[in-house]
């Protein structure tokens, strides 16, 4: 098949191109982002991977930073081999610290799963085919599927399930 006319052209030269601006971003590009905040700040960029990890105190190779001890290799073989210098340690406590915290639960229930449980529980209390009867029972759930929501309330907010249920005792005695 023939070409199209007007895509043969020649390139021209941009004059208006900042190169040195190019080459820095290409540069910026093709080096990996580093993800780890604090090792990126203790990155020098002057040094090569190993060296840098060497610095902080992590290892390159987990297989070479750990050997394993072969039977006729004696114990004095291990001291003698020299230490590599850590002279920046305080990547390696930040790391340390950062992993000792607790994780956060990132799953919680939506705001309409606990208005819907709260309306329920208010309502008919313990009657999970009441409440399957109910009105707004919008998703037609069955008696076991209700009960299991609450049960999933229950479980993910222990606390606020029973402040919940001391306001509705109170309630149900300031009325009788």
């Amino acid at each position: 098949m023939p070409k199209a006319k007007g895509k043969t052209r020649r390139q021209k030269f941009g004059y208006n191109v900042n190169r040195k601006r190019l080459n820095r971003n290409a540069r910026r590009k093709a080096a990996p982002r580093i993800e780890c905040s604090h090792i990126r700040h203790a990155w020098d960029h002057a040094k090569s991977v190993r060296q840098n990890l060497a610095e902080m105190g992590l290892a390159m190779d987990p297989n070479k930073a750990v050997p394993l001890r072969k039977k006729k290799v004696k114990a004095v073989d291990m001291e003698e081999r020299p230490k590599e210098l850590v002279r920046k340690p305080y990547v390696l406590n930040d790391l340390e610290a950062e992993a000792s915290l607790p994780e956060k639960k990132g799953n919680t229930l939506s705001r309409d799963l606990i208005d819907y449980v709260h309306y329920m529980v208010e309502n008919h209390g313990e009657d999970y085919k009441a409440m399957a009867r109910d009105e707004k029972n919008y998703y037609q759930d069955t008696p076991k599927q209700i009960r299991n929501k609450i049960n999933v309330y229950k479980r993910f907010y222990p606390v606020e399930w029973q402040a919940f249920i001391d306001s509705l005792q109170k309630d149900k005695m300031e009325v009788e």
